[in-house]
């Protein structure tokens, strides 16, 4: 069972105003609506009780003598008793008890529209006899004689103001005045009120909107500074932020807070620039370091294998010392080449841009890792058309190959692992490739950093051979320098890179693809027998 507060939780927090605007204005009109309504309470109350009063005094300047007249019903037609009774204002009501009996009750009548009084035989202030109840009876018997007047309720005649006198024959003589006329009054003081707040209201809401909105004018520039800010690409090595709020006036709020967002724009500015400044000079180094390396390392790695080829006797150990020599001096040129690539990639050298068939890309690289990789299961999935991007041939192979060696070195033998390639429809859009193993998959730490440079994966998947921690981080590059992104998605049993890369845009107008390019023997057709496991 839903309960009311959960209920009407969700309605209540959407009426609820969230700008500071809304805010504001619904604030103004509630803190007016509260005025209005004191104001109209205490001026409707005010005026009640003055006419009450009235009525009151009224009651007691006319005293008993209507009622009195009631103690001689004969006499009611004749000279005194009519004076009596034309003296009183038409509706006033008048009761004769004796002993706590009524025994007489009328109400003067000043029906001009009676057709009696129209034809002149009845004088246009008249007494009708009032026919009451029970109930009217005991109330009209429960009136102190002499004390205060009090409204009370008459069956068939409305409210009335009635009090009551002591006669001089032991009775008790009440007179009453409607309250009607005065509840009309005091009506036609609330309508009134009603339209004037109501008019107040509109006025105010209109007024205090264009007032609020223009003085919220410096914060929505601050607002606007802000989201420029945000906008900024801070991530891509641009350091300076030109945006500033131009309301920095120390003595309004809206003016400290845009002054205190320029300091703070300018130490973010300063702090880019210093990041940007290290970044430079670590590329400059990487980049110089790496390039000065491959002439000693290359000159290493020539010794080395120059002295395995010396037709005299070697002993064992110099043999083998120069075959760890020459191993090691070919590992350290990898590393040195990555180093180069990557540093040219954040230094933002363009690569190549031509037509590149990355099925040709996936089969060349699935069969050197199938050589390289025998005790695991390969398999691709391509679709039926070859698939073009635009890139650099080079880079992109260096990309898949780098991906199926992390699977191969990084999992245990008879693992499965896919390559997928797939389009858009018409292939338009964007183009996936996704490699796919079965292995024990990465642990979540590690999975958060595992395209940052030199981050291996030793702890976390079984390895049979050593990397360098740069494979990743040139797959991610490359991708980046293609415009393209990289995804990873990991659980025991299940990992997968994912490359995103925008396909050509004119091969959805074309109705034929241009013939392969790079290598010169035939391209392979990705037919069923391109989706088979070894």
């Amino acid at each position: 069972m839903i309960r009311p507060s959960a209920q009407w939780a969700g309605p209540l927090r959407r009426a609820v105003p969230r700008t500071l605007r809304a805010r504001l204005i619904a604030g103004l009109l509630a803190l007016l609506l509260l005025t209005c309504a004191g104001v109209g309470l205490a001026t409707t109350q005010a005026l009640r009780h003055f006419l009450v009063d009235r009525l009151d005094q009224q009651l007691a300047d006319t005293g008993g003598r209507y009622a009195a007249s009631l103690e001689h019903p004969e006499l009611s037609t004749a000279g005194a008793a009519r004076g009596d009774t034309r003296a009183q204002a038409p509706g006033t009501f008048g009761a004769w008890l004796l002993n706590g009996t009524v025994t007489a009750a009328r109400v003067v009548d000043g029906d001009a529209d009676d057709p009696a009084v129209a034809e002149g035989t009845v004088a246009a202030d008249t007494d009708d006899t009032v026919s009451l109840t029970v109930a009217d009876r005991g109330a009209l018997a429960a009136l102190p004689a002499g004390g205060p007047a009090r409204s009370v309720g008459l069956s068939g005649l409305g409210d009335y103001r009635l009090r009551a006198v002591a006669g001089r024959d032991g009775d008790v003589l009440v007179t009453g005045l409607p309250l009607r006329p005065l509840d009309d009054a005091v009506h036609r003081l609330v309508t009134i009120e009603l339209v004037v707040f109501a008019a107040a209201l509109a006025s105010t809401g209109v007024a205090g909107a264009l007032w609020i909105r223009v003085s919220l004018r410096p914060l929505d520039r601050v607002v606007g500074a802000a989201e420029r800010v945000s906008a900024l690409p801070l991530a891509s090595g641009e350091a300076a932020v030109p945006v500033r709020v131009p309301d920095d006036d120390l003595g309004t709020e809206v003016g400290r807070v845009g002054a205190a967002l320029n300091r703070m724009l300018g130490h973010v500015e300063d702090a880019l620039a210093r990041r940007q400044s290290v970044e430079d000079r670590l590329r400059a180094f990487a980049a110089d370091a790496s390039h000065e390396l491959r002439t000693p390392v290359a000159a290493v790695r020539g010794h080395a294998e120059l002295a395995l080829r010396h037709p005299g006797p070697v002993p064992g150990e110099v043999r083998h010392s120069l075959t760890r020599i020459e191993a090691e001096s070919q590992r350290m040129g990898a590393i040195v080449e990555d180093l180069l690539l990557l540093a040219r990639l954040d230094a933002g050298r363009p690569l190549a841009a031509a037509e590149v068939d990355l099925t040709r890309v996936a089969l060349d690289c699935v069969a050197d890792a199938r050589a390289a990789g025998p005790g695991h299961r390969w398999q691709l999935e391509l679709p039926e058309e070859p698939v073009l991007v635009t890139g650099d041939a080079d880079r992109l192979r260096q990309v898949v190959a780098n991906l199926l060696a992390n699977a191969r070195v990084h999992t245990p033998e008879d693992t499965r692992v896919t390559l997928a390639l797939s389009t858009g429809p018409g292939g338009a859009g964007e183009v996936r490739l996704t490699v796919t193993d079965t292995g024990p998959g990465i642990e979540p730490e590690l999975a958060g950093r595992i395209f940052e440079r030199f981050v291996r994966g030793d702890q976390a998947r079984a390895r049979s051979t050593g990397s360098t921690g740069l494979g990743l981080a040139i797959v991610r590059a490359v991708s980046t320098a293609h415009h393209g992104s990289v995804e990873l998605s990991t659980r025991p049993g299940r990992t997968s890179f994912t490359v995103r890369l925008p396909a050509r845009q004119d091969d959805a107008h074309r109705g034929h693809v241009a013939p392969p390019q790079g290598r010169g023997e035939p391209r392979a057709q990705p037919t069923a027998a391109n989706r088979r496991t070894a």
